[in-house]
């Protein structure tokens, strides 16, 4: 393997354990909970007569489903994504290849 190849395994490694061994959400009371519960929390505690502008017209049952929804709003972007840039390169490709070559 050469080295620059060795060097990035052991970046990425690195990069995938230190937020498991840091113990940045301790103080927290759900380590894992999302963004919007956290910014809620930390809204009602610095200023507890906020009231809300809108609601939820629907709240998942559990967080299972939460979690599902989530999930498949990121694949769908993902596969979108992939598609797009798919395209453009297979565009991309087709106009190198209909373009005559001028060789010197």
């Amino acid at each position: 393997m050469k080295r620059t190849n060795v060097i990035l395994l052991i970046v990425i490694a690195v990069l995938l354990l230190v937020p498991l061994l840091l113990p940045v959400a301790d103080h927290l009371d759900e380590p894992f909970s999302g963004a919007d519960g956290q910014a809620e929390a930390a809204i009602v505690e610095t200023h507890p007569d906020y009231q809300p502008w809108f609601e939820s017209f629907w709240e998942p049952p559990s967080g299972e489903i939460e979690s599902l929804l989530f999930s498949l709003q990121a694949a769908l972007g993902a596969g979108l994504l992939g598609y797009y840039f798919g395209l453009r390169r297979g565009q991309a490709e087709g106009r190198a290849q209909e373009s005559p070559r001028v060789d010197q």
